[in-house]
């Protein structure tokens, strides 16, 4: 049996262009989209909610969310700020969720893809 890789490591090791094919056999795809999605809001804004991806993710991708949010969570990618907002969302009637930041270690994976990308590119 092979070993399953930790979700930084799927993040740390993720090519920027999969096959369409490689992308349709992989079970976890949505998930995984949904976890770079939050990794690319915490990168951009620091601290992020729920909230900041009701308008990003489609239907399916806002059923992942929480699960994303768990997975990089125990894989060390984010950390709770130790603050809450009100949800936005009507029909949770404003209750409390929390708010995350990337840790060094999200923050160390990000460097890492943009010097690749850029080193691609030229």
């Amino acid at each position: 049996m092979t070993r399953r890789l930790t979700v930084a490591e799927r993040h740390a090791s993720a090519e920027k262009d999969l096959l369409l094919k490689e992308i349709a056999t992989q079970s976890s795809w949505s998930q995984f989209l949904v976890e770079q999605a939050v990794l690319t809001v915490g990168r951009h804004q620091g601290e992020f909610s729920a909230n900041d991806f009701r308008d990003l993710l489609p239907e399916l991708g806002l059923g992942y969310l929480g699960a994303a949010i768990s997975a990089l969570h125990g894989g060390g990618l984010i950390r709770h700020t130790g603050y809450y907002v009100p949800s936005d969302l009507s029909s949770t009637h404003g209750h409390r969720i929390s708010v995350w930041e990337l840790t060094d270690k999200a923050l160390a994976i990000a460097a890492h893809r943009a010097t690749a990308r850029k080193q691609q590119a030229a």
